[in-house]
């Protein structure tokens, strides 16, 4: 493998939430990032973490296989983290991956990441689950050296996870869904820096699946009022039962809709590793706990706000 100062690995969605924060992981590192996608102008926030010439931006639509080897021009290593819910899941998931895959190898990459989803199973209930198992069999057909990560629930500054909840909770009642479900929530920085290491380093990562989860296995009621703990907010909190699910992802299809009947499956399985595949600690990664650092973007939600009096204790006093 060349070193990482040689290096250009091109990220496709690395403008995205998750793609932020393994740019970052790799322009630290000191390699050359190339980020890919249909809006580049989504990606500019990272432009100011690099070096003179260390960054660029290339327009591209995975669906397109000319565009997907056109943003592959010169790259010693790719990295996927296109994902979508709706329509396009297997054009997205299934097609896009491959056109990576294969473009990937034809361009003489040394690495590819792929990024998939705890769950991922081509007899899945969830058609989300189905194309994301169909993604990864095509992925391993044309570069079979490619390294898979699966993460769970994905947590961090700009999250839709837990800002989300901490939103909702503004309201005298917090309704869950899915509340028994389980989940193994991971910081998104931790999941960025085991992405970009196993770009860097084929050798040691290539050919392998992981599953990447946090510290802690939560219930979805748990991690709510894990997040009601950071933020003080004191909403009752209401376990819905799963008709309510049920009935409202009927009306997922309409514009707006808070829940699809694919996302309500998945909800519904929930997001825990098998304990059959590495996680985090074969990166030598030790994983964050939601609790350690939720201040750092939960603290607005707080009734003083960020510069809340006892907050700033808590957070002094450990």
């Amino acid at each position: 493998m060349v070193l990482p100062s040689e290096t250009l690995v091109t990220v496709f969605g690395g403008g995205g939430f998750i793609g932020r924060y393994v740019c970052e992981c790799l322009l630290k590192s000191g390699a050359r990032v190339r980020v890919a996608q249909r809006n580049p102008r989504q990606a500019y926030t990272i432009q100011p973490l690099a070096q003179v010439g260390q960054f660029g931006l290339e327009r591209a639509d995975i669906t397109k296989p000319a565009s997907v080897a056109h943003a592959l021009r010169g790259a010693n290593a790719a990295i996927n983290l296109c994902g979508v819910f709706g329509s396009n899941m297997r054009r997205v998931h299934v097609e896009g991956a491959g056109n990576i895959a294969r473009a990937a190898s034809e361009a003489g990459c040394e690495a590819l990441v792929h990024v998939s989803a705890i769950g991922a199973d081509p007899d899945g209930r969830a058609l989300y689950a189905r194309t994301k198992g169909d993604g990864e069999a095509e992925v391993r057909r044309s570069f079979a050296g490619a390294t898979v990560v699966r993460p769970s629930l994905v947590f961090g500054p700009e999250d839709n996870l837990t800002n989300r909840f901490a939103g909702m909770a503004r309201l005298p009642v917090l309704p869950v869904l899915a509340a028994d479900s389980k989940f193994q929530p991971v910081y998104v920085r931790d999941l960025g820096q085991a992405i970009a290491m196993a770009a860097l380093d084929p050798l040691r990562f290539g050919g392998s699946t992981y599953e990447i989860g946090g510290p802690q296995v939560m219930t979805m009621v748990e991690l709510n009022r894990a997040i009601l703990g950071l933020t003080g907010q004191t909403p009752e909190v209401a376990v819905l039962p799963d008709i309510a699910g049920t009935l409202l992802s009927k009306f997922g299809w309409l514009p707006g809709a808070p829940l699809t009947a694919d996302q309500w499956t998945m909800l519904q399985q929930g997001s825990v590793p098998s304990g059959n595949l590495p996680g985090l600690e074969a990166f030598g990664i030790e994983p964050t706990p939601l609790a350690a650092v939720g201040y750092e973007w939960l603290g607005r939600f707080h009734k003083g706000g960020k510069f809340d009096r006892r907050r700033i204790h808590l957070t002094a006093t450990g």
